[in-house]
């Protein structure tokens, strides 16, 4: 009999702690067998949390689990923690690999994962915060709204090859993107001779791009209103900060987080990251927008 009841799929009920049943060495056996493909600190993370079931041991738990399927070229990426990781693009987790995932933590952890509540997911941050919320039997997050490459120039007023964003992910609290440096880009042949730098203006535009991208599917407007597109103009930004060169072959992780808003201006906090490692930083971008009625199809 398992130490608890699996929750059923979306339910908001909390996983019974594993330790109000005592965790026998037959269960600490089975638990051994399951992740014996897994790093050792999955398997100590997972009896620790059968024992106690302090949730602070569940992240170590997915990332063993995660690793035993990722390509062994690849699991030194997933070791850097970077929660932006991409399951498919960046790890090349297929749906059948992720539904073997699923399955041995539902075991692991002891609870129960609806095949639907997985369409979402797209990075491990998503795994983990999904998972944790499962854990704790609160709602999950609504999912951020995912824009690829190939949608973006319908979205945004701004068009190639000034658009600096591969793709984003939008959600109530902020937006993330990705900008993947080809080394193809006009300003890099003058950027500089020999030596092509991406230049930290152009980085500071990728954010603002990433903003405005916010601004039009999810900043709180008022009733009937939408914000018009064609409106939005950089206004000011403050407390920038260069940490580290980016070359053609650098993946850039963008992430802004509104800050405060009034029609006509709205202020983001902004970074972009490339790994761990901190690139630009913005403490304040400020854009300027005006808004218009909403379409009644919309």
């Amino acid at each position: 009999m398992p130490d608890s009841v699996p929750a059923p799929a979306g339910s908001t009920t909390p996983v019974t702690s594993s330790s109000t049943r005592r965790f026998t060495a037959e269960d600490e056996a089975l638990l051994r067998e399951s992740l014996r493909r897994c790093a050792p600190s999955a398997f100590e993370a997972a009896v620790q949390f059968r024992k106690t079931g302090n949730h602070e041991h569940v992240p170590s738990i997915l990332m063993g689990i995660i690793e035993r399927f990722v390509e062994p070229d690849l699991r030194p990426k997933l070791r850097e923690g970077d929660d932006d990781l991409r399951l498919v693009e960046d790890l090349g987790i297929d749906s059948l690999t992720m539904m073997e995932i699923v399955i041995l933590a539902e075991g692991v952890l002891q609870m129960s994962i609806n095949n639907e509540e997985l369409r979402n997911l797209r990075n491990i941050g998503d795994i983990k915060a999904f998972i944790d919320a499962k854990i704790r039997g609160v709602p999950t997050a609504a999912p951020a709204r995912f824009t690829p490459v190939d949608e973006l120039s319908a979205v945004l007023p701004v068009q190639p090859p000034f658009l600096f964003l591969n793709e984003a992910s939008v959600g109530p609290d902020g937006a993330k993107g990705k900008y993947r440096i080809t080394g193809q880009e006009f300003f890099l042949q003058g950027h500089f001779k020999g030596n092509p730098v991406m230049p930290a203006s152009i980085m500071i535009e990728a954010i603002g791009q990433l903003a405005m991208l916010y601004l039009i599917q999810a900043m709180p407007v008022e009733a009937g209103q939408i914000v018009t597109p064609g409106s939005i103009y950089f206004t000011g930004c403050e407390g920038i900060r260069a940490h580290r060169i980016c070359r053609p072959g650098d993946t850039l992780s963008l992430s802004i987080k509104p800050k405060r808003s009034k029609c006509p201006l709205a202020t983001f906090e902004g970074s972009i990251r490339v790994g761990q490692e901190k690139a630009v930083m913005v403490e304040e971008l400020t854009l300027t927008f005006g808004l218009m009625p909403k379409p009644e199809s919309a």
